[in-house]
């Protein structure tokens, strides 16, 4: 695992990915097309642009080999906890009135 870096601010943001770019040694246009953007938006954002699209800058970061990590235990909640299974057979059984 690498070495992980305190984000607390867009502008931390930003720097972390342009450093991450030139030591890629990709410049912004070359980073726009591979992230899908505009070079304006890379410009941006390496600037802590503050409502940045949080998918943009997602993709920005795997495109830079950047991982996204939230840490002080925190784990997702299984997805099947709240949710109640539904039998679909039984559904569109009733739609049907009961018949097969």
């Amino acid at each position: 695992m690498g070495k992980a870096m305190q984000i607390q601010t867009p502008v931390d943001l930003g720097l972390v990915i342009r450093d991450r770019r030139r030591k890629l040694q990709l410049n912004q246009t070359n980073l726009a097309r591979k992230v899908g953007v505009g070079r304006q938006w890379i410009v941006g954002i390496e600037h802590g642009k503050p409502r940045a699209e949080l998918g943009l800058v997602l993709r920005t970061l795997s495109a830079l080999g950047l991982s996204f990590t939230i840490d002080a235990g925190y784990h997702l909640p299984r997805s099947n906890d709240d949710i109640t299974p539904v039998d679909i057979d039984a559904v569109v059984s009733a739609a049907k009135g009961g018949r097969k």
